[in-house]
């Protein structure tokens, strides 16, 4: 998927287009998981889909429960989706930082080639 150490560094342009695809792979996974969370309360809780969606959307984003789950599989299906929300997060944010982490030690590493090759 990535160049190898031994390839040049990618063009900006052809770089952007592969961060890119992996901001709308994680967009894809964002926009899944909160589909994902608005069925579940909507089914659990019998909240309306604007409430739903208030509800997945705040544990999704890292704010916690707008209110207390009333029913007992409400409850276990927030528990539960927040700890998948905090999955979520790492790996979303390992999707989108692959590519920039990946071409900043390509980087070095392709600094540190270029010097072995003009020392022989």
């Amino acid at each position: 998927m990535y160049e190898h150490r031994g390839q040049r560094p990618l063009s900006l342009r052809t770089f952007q287009l592969r961060l890119a695809k992996h901001v709308a792979v994680a967009s894809l996974v964002v926009a899944a998981s909160l589909a994902g969370g608005m069925a579940g309360y909507a089914y659990f809780e019998t909240l309306s889909w604007p409430d739903a969606f208030l509800h997945a959307a705040t544990v999704l984003g890292g704010l916690g429960l707008i209110a207390s789950p009333a029913t007992a599989g409400g409850k276990l299906f927030a528990g539960l989706y927040a700890l998948y929300a905090g999955l979520v997060f790492v790996a979303v944010t390992g999707i989108v930082l692959a590519p920039v982490a990946h071409r900043v030690l390509h980087r070095f590493h392709w600094d540190d080639q270029s010097w072995r090759m003009v020392d022989r």
